[in-house]
């Protein structure tokens, strides 16, 4: 069973930026595709990025190269560093493993969650 845990959310003013981490136990992240996605209050879970096994990544289209995600196999962490964030990012940030060999935009197929992390951008 692998747990996931986020840290690093906060409240930032807008153009600032944050750098989410998340923490993998019972097993290594390295045996799995990593994603970070969020939700915002009244909206669906969004997908933000994704990182594969291999350590190339991609992005959803609202990041616009704001957004990094990284991977420390040693702390068996993975890190979304947000530079330039936006009210409009406000949300609860989570991470998520993703067993499947194939990366996914699609919460709903992602094996293992974290409790999410806030993040609140002022204006």
């Amino acid at each position: 069973q692998v747990q996931l845990v986020e840290s690093g959310g906060g409240l930032v003013q807008a153009g600032g930026s944050l750098r989410l981490s998340c923490a993998a136990s019972g097993g290594s992240f390295s045996d799995y595709g990593m994603g970070w996605f969020r939700q915002a209050p009244g909206k669906e879970r969004e997908f933000v990025g994704f990182i594969r096994r291999s350590g190339t990544t991609f992005y959803a289209d609202f990041v616009k190269g704001r957004f990094t995600i990284s991977g420390d196999s040693a702390r068996n962490t993975v890190y979304l560093q947000m530079n330039v964030l936006k009210p409009g990012d406000t949300a609860v940030y989570y991470c998520a493993a993703l067993m499947s060999l194939i990366p996914s935009t699609d919460a709903g197929i992602y094996d293992y969650w974290g409790q999410g992390t806030q993040v609140t951008v002022s204006s």
